[in-house]
């Protein structure tokens, strides 16, 4: 077997790999973060039973209750992840519970990022751009552009029925952005390694100028749009390897570890 090394194989074609810099990551724990929801039942947990890479990971559960008429959330939340302008990188790794539900098929939030608009006094105080779920078993994603004020201003482009989703096993997200109001960004996705979205020449984020909030985390937001269906009370997702960065191998879960002596990257060709 010949063993090709990146930077060689580079070199040998004239052409240079890209310098990445990984702007933030969270490996699975509490510390790092600057705030966490966790509505009526919910939690937010560092945990050792199920994890991606290292020792810990974040568990993330949200209870039914018939008797609570609110929200579902259950989020790490990091400020000022993008606004309008940049282009990076964004990724998790996650697991849902064992025996998970799919159906009936309900909505399951699984990531989002998310901005406080409630000084320009809209009917929509936090208005989540992108967004990233499951309906059922498929994996959903969306990006919004347009006027956060008055709401019907708001245009959302959807990304239906993207990959089916399993079970009490790992899974990886990748996104890459380039967050524009005008018909110049765009948006790709990668679920296990395998891009399912490319689209180009699209707006992606709204007009508003401020910074946006990355969120990863369940919002049993099915429960409040639309009722609680089914017969599971009781849900659980788990998430590790949380980064975002200017390349793909900064924020996908399986191109950095962090170590004793700092972080270690490797090269992929999606960094090309």
């Amino acid at each position: 077997m010949v063993s090709l090394n990146l930077s060689s194989v580079l070199l040998a074609l004239g052409l240079t790999s890209v310098q990445a810099t990984q702007f933030w990551h969270n490996t699975g724990t509490k510390a790092g973060w600057n705030t966490f929801t966790h509505e009526n039942k919910g939690t937010v947990d560092e945990v050792t039973d199920q994890v991606y890479k290292g020792p810990t990971a974040l568990r993330m559960t949200q209870i039914h209750d018939s008797s609570y008429g609110g929200r579902y959330h259950s989020e790490a939340v990091r400020y000022d992840v993008y606004r309008k302008g940049d282009t990076g990188f964004y990724g998790f790794a996650f697991r849902l519970q064992d025996g998970w539900q799919f159906s009936p098929a309900q909505e399951f939030n699984l990531a989002q990022f998310i901005a406080d608009f409630t000084s320009l006094g809209c009917k929509e105080t936090y208005m989540p751009s992108t967004m990233v779920w499951i309906e059922g078993d498929q994996l959903q994603a969306r990006v919004k552009h347009g006027d956060v004020c008055p709401t019907t201003s708001q245009k959302i482009t959807p990304f239906k029925n993207l990959k089916t989703v399993t079970a009490g096993v790992w899974h990886r997200v990748v996104i890459q952005a380039s967050w524009k109001s005008d018909s110049t960004g765009f948006f790709k996705l990668w679920y296990d390694g395998e891009k399912v979205v490319e689209s180009y020449n699209i707006p992606t984020t709204v007009g508003d100028g401020r910074y946006f909030q990355f969120r990863v985390g369940l919002y049993a937001n099915g429960w409040y749009d639309h009722g609680y269906q089914g017969s599971q009370g009781t849900r659980q997702v788990w998430y590790d390897q949380i980064a975002a960065g200017s390349a793909f191998k900064d924020a996908d879960p399986d191109g950095w570890v962090a170590t004793t002596g700092g972080l270690r990257f490797q090269n992929t060709y999606d960094d090309l």
